[in-house]
Parts: C-alpha cells; structure tokens; sequence
C-alpha cells in the first residue's frame, strides 16, 4: 500500500480510503468485518462511515464498526477513523444539520456506536446555509479541546463554501478543513472548475466518492454483454448519455491491459489535489479488485488519451468566460 499526507496535514492514510455505506443494508455483519480485517492487513489504514449509513436503521454501520473495534487486536488504533454528520437521524427538532447542539449530541452519539473514545476526521456531509460559521467552529474547537475530534473534514462543498470556512477558521486561529469529499471520476469532472483550486489553495485534500460512478466505469459494457450486470439509477441514467464514450473508454483500457475499473481509481491517483478515492466494496471480491489499482502507472500519453475520451474543465473563469 501507499499512503499519502491528507491535505496540508500531518495525517498520514493509505491511497484507498475504506468506504463503509454498504455495511449493513448491502453486506451482512459477518462479511463486514471480514472485508475490514483484510483492508487493514493490506495495508487500508483509512475507514469512512457516517451517522446516518445503514438506512433504515440509521447508525446501523457506525454500529457494526463499534463490534469489529471492541474485538481488539490493534483495530482501532490502527485505523484513521472517519465519520459524517448532518442528515435528519429522526423527525425531532434539532437532531439534524450543523448547530453547535446537534453537532455536541451527533458526535457523542457517533462514539457510542463505534465504541471509541475519539473520531480521526469528522466530516461536515453537506453545507448548512442556515448556521453560521462561528458557531460551527466554536463547536468543533470544543470537540478538539475535549478529545472526541482530531481533524475536520467537509463533504459536497462548493469551492465557495471551503473559501468561506477557511477564512472563518483562520479568523479563530483554527486549523479549519483538512478535507473535501466530492463526487469526482472520470465521467463527472465538474469539481475542477472551481472545488479544486480552492481545496489546492487551502491544503485541503480531495476524497473522491464515487470513483466508478456507481460502476460505470468498471466495465460495465462487457458485464452487460456477458448479463453479469446491470445498472440502475444515476449510473444507467449516464451511461445512456456517454455510451460511445464508455465503450471507447473500455475499448482503450484493453489496449494497455487493465481492468477498466483499475484506470479509473488509478487516474484518480494520479491528480495531484487527490488524496484518495473512497471505494466500497460490497464483498471481499470487490475489495481485492480495488487494490489493483495502487500498482497501476499511467504515462503522460494515457492519461492524455483518457483525457479525449472524457474531457475536463477548466479553473473558472476560463472554464466558462474565455
């Protein structure tokens, strides 16, 4: 395994970050823990969940994670752990968004089902428009100072919302975001108009979710043809749209010989504002698949070519003025 700084932190995590928000609805507890002790033996040192993973039964994954810690054997110190907040866990006023008291009872809540006593990275999921920044920083100072949280992260943010939570941070002398989670691959770019240059301005660093977008990008074509799979939502929603250029895609990945998926986790790796994709695995299959990636070096001329295949933006305001 590799490992990369995330952001301008001293925080060291492996270029595959352990996606957890199968854990529960798709993947029994048993497979679960499975799938988490081979990550950590191949070197898989960065684990992200949120509060509300394991819908229905929101808390169900922070829940399954808290057995696979309790069984001890250096698994939790050995974990960079990350967790989100801000979606509704039930329909009682304030046990949602970002304010400090929600943000007080979120992560104490989150401890008892990992059964930690503090969280590496916790994560904003989304921005809140109705409280203001001062009162979110005053509440995660709080939490830095008790001891429950290490690093602050954001997830969905535009570069705006990270220019705005930098320079609050910055105005309280707090280190502010280490981190942004984003939808970003090769077929849904739009975070290099503007989220990226502001998370390179800030040392922020980026943690792709979605990498495969749903799966599209791992050779979906051929396991269509071959009826081992088929797509739904978001993904077959694109692949309607771009499946000249899927199959081209899947086309040129044969010609340098690897699995499409493996391109597409190895271009990830290859952007210099990324940190690590978030992968998910549903089985131990998916997981052992996904590491084949960290070994894949892509030249100049092939990341050119996937370039032409799915073509990026521009910085704004080049992307969209000139």
């Amino acid at each position: 395994m590799k490992y990369k700084n995330l952001g301008r932190s001293g925080l060291s995590v492996s270029r595959l970050c352990l996606g957890t928000m199968n854990f529960g609805p798709e993947t029994d507890e048993p497979t679960s823990h499975s799938i988490m002790d081979s990550a950590l033996e191949r070197g898989i040192n960065f684990f992200d969940t949120a509060n509300r993973y394991g819908a229905p039964a929101y808390g169900l994954t922070e829940e399954i994670m808290g057995r696979w810690f309790a069984q001890g054997g250096g698994r939790r110190e050995k974990v960079v752990l990350a967790t989100k907040l801000y979606g509704e866990m039930d329909p009682w006023p304030n046990n949602k968004w970002l304010s400090a008291l929600n943000i007080r009872r979120a992560v104490d809540a989150s401890l008892k089902r990992m059964q930690t006593e503090y969280i590496d990275l916790y994560q904003m999921h989304h921005i809140d428009r109705t409280t203001p920044w001062e009162e979110i920083w005053q509440a995660m100072e709080v939490l830095v100072a008790q001891g429950k949280i290490i690093y602050v992260g954001s997830s969905n943010f535009g570069g705006w919302h990270i220019a705005q939570a930098q320079a609050a941070a910055a105005s309280r002398n707090f280190t502010g975001l280490i981190s942004e989670q984003s939808i970003y691959n090769l077929v849904t770019r739009d975070i290099e108009r503007e989220v990226i240059p502001a998370a390179e301005h800030y040392g922020v660093g980026i943690l792709p979710w979605s990498p495969l977008h749903g799966g599209l990008l791992g050779g979906v074509l051929k396991k269509e043809r071959d009826s081992k799979r088929r797509l739904e939502g978001r993904a077959k929603d694109t692949l309607d749209k771009v499946r000249d250029r899927v199959e081209a895609y899947e086309t040129y990945c044969e010609e340098i010989g690897h699995e499409p998926g493996d391109v597409a986790l190895a271009w990830l790796m290859h952007q210099s504002a990324v940190t690590a994709p978030i992968i998910g695995p549903r089985t131990q299959a998916q997981l052992d698949a996904s590491l084949r990636a960290v070994d894949v070096e892509l030249t100049s001329e092939q990341l050119a070519k996937l370039d032409e295949i799915f073509p990026g933006y521009k910085t704004s305001p080049e992307d969209h003025a000139w």
